[in-house]
């Protein structure tokens, strides 16, 4: 990822919104009126960024955009 740093803020940003979501989710569960779906909306939305990040990931490295580091 050293030639793309683009690529590394948008791992970032999502990251930052997985977090998010799973935070809202949280605060939903927990404070929100019983009975509402706020927090089962933003679980998905969380499990969706995070598949969806997995997917992307995937296909940057099949076509080579992005390379493992060695340890």
């Amino acid at each position: 990822m050293e030639n793309h740093p683009f690529i590394k803020y948008l791992v970032i940003g999502v990251l930052l919104m997985i977090i998010g979501s799973l935070a809202s989710a949280f605060k939903a569960l927990f404070t929100g009126p019983r009975g509402s779906t706020a927090g089962v909306k933003a679980l998905t939305l969380r499990v969706g960024l995070s598949i969806g990040l997995f997917i992307v990931l995937m296909i940057l490295y099949a076509f080579g955009i992005i390379q493992p580091r060695g340890g």
